[in-house]
Order: C-alpha cells, then sequence, then structure tokens
C-alpha cells in the first residue's frame, strides 16, 4: 500500500509502553502512522521497530494546544487524512504519595497529560474527520481498569481516568452524525516500564505489598487493532484487556 492508499493513524505516547507497541502493530499491518512523544530519539526507536514503515515522528506535548494543532497539520500534510487517533498519551504521577501530601503542581500534571490532552488530541482529530472527505474516523481513548476501580494513593490518575470514560461517551454521542466512532481500551496491568514495580510489589487496598501478574504488551496491541480496523459502522465501545490473574474483579 502507498501512504495514501493505507490508513492513517495517530499514536500518542508513541515512544514507549502501550504506546509504542501499538504504533508498531500498527505499521506492520500496514497503517500509515503519526507517532506523536514529547522526546525526538524515543519516536525515532519505535520507527526503526518497524523497518520500512511508513510513519512520521512529531514532538508533541499533549498538553500544549499549539503542539497538538501541529501534529495533526503535520499528519494531514504528510498523509491527506486522519483516520484514527489512538489517545494514549498519560502519566501516573508521583506514585504512593497520599491524598494530603499531594502537590497541586503533580495534580495539574496529571489532569493536564491524562485529560487536558486526550480532549485536546480528540477535538483536533474530530475536526479533521469531520471536514474529510471521505467522512468519519475512529478515535480510542486509553483508559484503565482505574476507570473502574481506583489503586491506594491513585487519587489524580483515578481521576483522570474515570473523566476520560465521560469523554469517550460524550464524544461517541457527538459523533454519530459525521461516521466518527470512539471507544475506550481499558488496560490493567500490562508489561511496560510503568508496570514494572508490580512484577515486585504493589500496594494493595489492604495494606500489604505483592506481586502481581502482567501480560504481554503485545496482547493490547492486537486488541486496538481489532478495534481500529472494525468498518465504521461498527465499534467496540468498551474493551477490558487484563492480566488473567491480577486483582481487579473484587479489588478494594
Amino acid at each position: 500500500m502507498t501512504e495514501r492508499q493505507s490508513k492513517i493513524a495517530v499514536v500518542t505516547g508513541a515512544g514507549s509502553g502501550i504506546g509504542r507497541a501499538v504504533a508498531v502493530e500498527l505499521l506492520r499491518a500496514g497503517w500509515s502512522v503519526a507517532l506523536a512523544g514529547r522526546r525526538a530519539e524515543p519516536l525515532a526507536e519505535t520507527a526503526a521497530s518497524a523497518p520500512g514503515g511508513a510513519s512520521l515522528a512529531v514532538r508533541t506535548d499533549v498538553s500544549r494546544p499549539e503542539d497538538v494543532e501541529a501534529l495533526f497539520t503535520a499528519t494531514v500534510e504528510r498523509f491527506g487524512r486522519v483516520d484514527l487517533l489512538f489517545n494514549n498519551a498519560g502519566t501516573f504521577g508521583p506514585g504512593g504519595v497520599p491524598v494530603e501530601e499531594l502537590p497541586y503542581e503533580a495534580w495539574r500534571h496529571v489532569v493536564d497529560t491524562n485529560l487536558n490532552g486526550a480532549f485536546l488530541c480528540a477535538q483536533a482529530a474530530y475536526r479533521r474527520m469531520k471536514e474529510q472527505a471521505p467522512q468519519g474516523g475512529r478515535i480510542i481513548n486509553n483508559g484503565s481498569v482505574s476507570a473502574h476501580a481506583p489503586r491506594p494513593h491513585s487519587v489524580a490518575y483515578t481521576a483522570t481516568k474515570h473523566a476520560l470514560t465521560g469523554l469517550t461517551k460524550s464524544l461517541s454521542l457527538d459523533g454519530r452524525p459525521y461516521g466518527i466512532a470512539v471507544g475506550q481500551i481499558d488496560i490493567g496491568n500490562a508489561a511496560t516500564d510503568m508496570t514494572a514495580r508490580m512484577r515486585t510489589g504493589a500496594l494493595q487496598a489492604n495494606g500489604e505489598t505483592t506481586p502481581e501478574p502482567v501480560m504481554d504488551v503485545a496482547d493490547v496491541a492486537r486488541t486496538v487493532r481489532h478495534m481500529a480496523e472494525l468498518p465504521l459502522e461498527a465499534n467496540v465501545q468498551f474493551a477490558t484487556v487484563l492480566a488473567t490473574a491480577m486483582p481487579y474483579i473484587g479489588r478494594g
């Protein structure tokens, strides 16, 4: 497929973890992918993981409206349209900090990245998808099992992931007239640098610290690709993919 014939995706947080795995999965499947992240070197490493793939690396801080606008402008200039946004960029923030000790600056950083960044990227994608021909596209938001059940000392992360569910539902409703399908994937314990501590010990609701099982991040990437490649007449509204034995059902 040429760049113009392939489907066009924007993946935020593409320099590591889930974002990198999804970007590589899409590139290997023939998608053209705009790789967004704050650091150029990890984005180049992601692109190198799928040699021959049609990729575009764009340094982007998703909390900055001007960066987000530049990302989508560059994507359309290079590839012609936007068929998919994987709204993945996020941060847990300072781990293990009780709510009464959480600095406001840390709270704002998590909210600006996880929620405001997701909104800005969705808004920019929505605008392109509404105006392009043929009209429409798909947005997949990266939620978390924390969108359903919190971990101890995770107030900023959990609050933003609950808010992301509302964003998903509202965008899904508003996108209907324009062929814009919006869904969410809630992920639990994918093996990435962000979850490395799970294997050595994670604080539980009963106060104990115990190791937790993890799953291969490639399983997440394949799930996102399945959601992305559905016809726009079909949508996975919410999907939960998690390590089978992690303490989620019954958590808390």
